[in-house]
């Protein structure tokens, strides 16, 4: 999504749209039913919640400092990391029972603690300015309100009854192109802003192609007769190690070799923890 560029309504557009196309093949090809009732809209206002979070996590991608450096996917995925696993780890254990005994939330706690902390050392600079300083604290706002729908996005879904993730996939995305739709049909309207005759704006659906992969696994690993939310959604957030390594690859962002000793460190440091959460 970084390395394609475009406006945050054209990232998300192609996102959600990419995510929409698997999920109907997946559909055609399965022959599974389609939930109906409040298990459909649950499942679609899970789907638009991602794409709120989404849209405002791309904003947070291209954000500048004073001197016109870019945030980019390397930094602003780690923040959103851990805003995404406190949230979901908190609810999972307070308001869903995950992690029901004492010894497994302590473990879980401090490994949520080291998760964090790991986070933390991915944004690591060397050398920090004020123009750094105040673009991360900015993108750090973005991030919480972005963290509202994320949340959302994980949560709704354990409140439907009798069906499972593979079968709420198709409404989620429908709830996440509608979302979407809307975004761009906004742009053209009140901006003036036509991303339908961008070619980028088509770019960005093979993003959502990845992001449909991912989506469907979680959906499935989180059900409360597996992973359940807080140790699915916490091993789901291991992309973390791709996100900020690639991200950092791909852009060409320039990093000295204590920046990549801390990084390394911080990334270690999450998938370390984020393992043992698989066996509490």
């Amino acid at each position: 999504m970084s390395k394609f560029g475009g406006t945050p309504t054209q990232g998300i557009f192609g996102a959600t749209w990419g995510t929409l196309i698997v999920a109907t093949v997946l559909l055609v090809v399965t022959g599974m039913d389609i939930p109906t009732g409040m298990n459909f809209w649950l499942s679609v206002a899970s789907g638009a919640a991602w794409a709120f979070g989404n849209v405002l996590t791309i904003v947070a991608f291209g954000m500048k400092d004073s001197s016109g450096h870019v945030l980019g996917s390397a930094k602003a995925m780690p923040i959103s990391t851990a805003f995404q696993i406190t949230a979901n780890v908190l609810w999972g254990v307070i308001m869903l029972g995950n992690w029901p005994s004492a010894q497994s939330r302590f473990i879980g706690a401090i490994a949520v603690i080291i998760i964090l902390i790991g986070a933390y050392l991915t944004t690591y600079q060397e050398q920090k300015t004020e123009g750094n300083l105040d673009l991360l604290l900015k993108a750090v706002g973005v991030l919480l309100i972005a963290q509202i729908g994320y949340s959302l996005y994980g949560i709704l879904p354990q409140y439907t009854q009798n069906t499972d993730g593979l079968h709420m996939f198709f409404p989620q995305a429908l709830g996440m192109a509608a979302f979407g739709l809307g975004l761009a049909l906004f742009d053209l309207i009140k901006k003036q802003d036509n991303i339908f005759a961008k070619p980028v704006t088509y770019k960005q659906i093979f993003s959502g192609f990845f992001f449909a992969m991912a989506a469907l696994g979680y959906l499935v690993s989180a059900q409360p007769a597996m992973l359940g939310l807080a140790t699915g959604f916490v091993l789901s957030q291991m992309s973390i190690v791709g996100a900020t390594v690639s991200g950092i690859l791909v852009m060409h962002v320039q990093k000295t070799k204590k920046e990549w000793l801390v990084i390394s460190i911080g990334l270690v440091m999450i998938v370390g923890a984020a393992s043992i959460t698989a066996f509490l």
